[in-house]
């Protein structure tokens, strides 16, 4: 049924998603454009490898935090499973094509991370664990998020969900492969890589 509070909080879901939180923290606190350095990604992979661990736990949690809030509020004043996933889906988007950017934004493994564990924390307990696992054993971090991102779907199917966050999850995840290309492109090639930390500027 259509809501005028369930649009606003799509259209809010999707601001929120928006929000660059690599781009402002690396203009906060370096002079660093973090798009035209490493990956050029504004992801926390990127901004930890340029910017060092601290910035770059900080952008994680920062992008995690965006897939949050925008769930808590629609289940709060929604509570429908419908709104919930269109909400969550559109602040996925938000960071994938974010208004602020000229919607030219991130991966969203982070942001999926804080919609899910909204929906479903145990479940995201055990992608997470996959994800650990795959970037223990082999230090690709696109292959940890991609492996966690195609185990969503089966972890909530298994743990009875509803439907509708298991077709999220596969939109997700299908969206977080297709961003992934140029990674997997690499992986295939023996060039993709392995989680290190590049260089740590200066920080003002």
């Amino acid at each position: 049924m259509i809501s005028v509070e369930g649009i606003l909080l799509v259209v809010g879901g999707y601001l929120v998603g928006s929000i660059p939180t690599g781009v402002i923290l690396a203009r906060l606190f370096s002079a660093t454009d973090i798009r035209r350095e490493g990956s050029g990604n504004i992801g926390a992979t990127n901004v930890y490898r340029v910017l060092g661990a601290k910035l770059g736990v900080i952008t994680l949690v920062g992008d995690v935090v965006k897939g949050v809030v925008p769930v808590i509020l629609t289940r709060f004043f929604m509570g429908d499973e419908v709104w919930i996933a269109s909400v969550a889906f559109a602040t996925f988007l938000g960071h994938l094509y974010p208004l602020f950017l000229r919607f030219r934004g991130g991966k969203g493994v982070a942001t999926a991370l804080g919609i899910f564990m909204v929906i479903a924390p145990l479940v995201t307990a055990g992608a997470v664990i996959v994800f650990i696992v795959v970037v223990m054993r082999w230090k690709y971090v696109s292959l940890g998020s991609l492996a966690a991102s195609a185990s969503m779907p089966l972890f909530l199917g298994v743990g009875g969900y509803a439907m509708v966050y298991g077709g999220l999850s596969m939109m997700i995840g299908g969206l977080i492969f297709y961003r992934h290309g140029d990674n997997i492109k690499r992986l295939w090639e023996g060039k993709e890589k392995k989680l290190s930390r590049v260089r740590n500027p200066d920080n003002r």
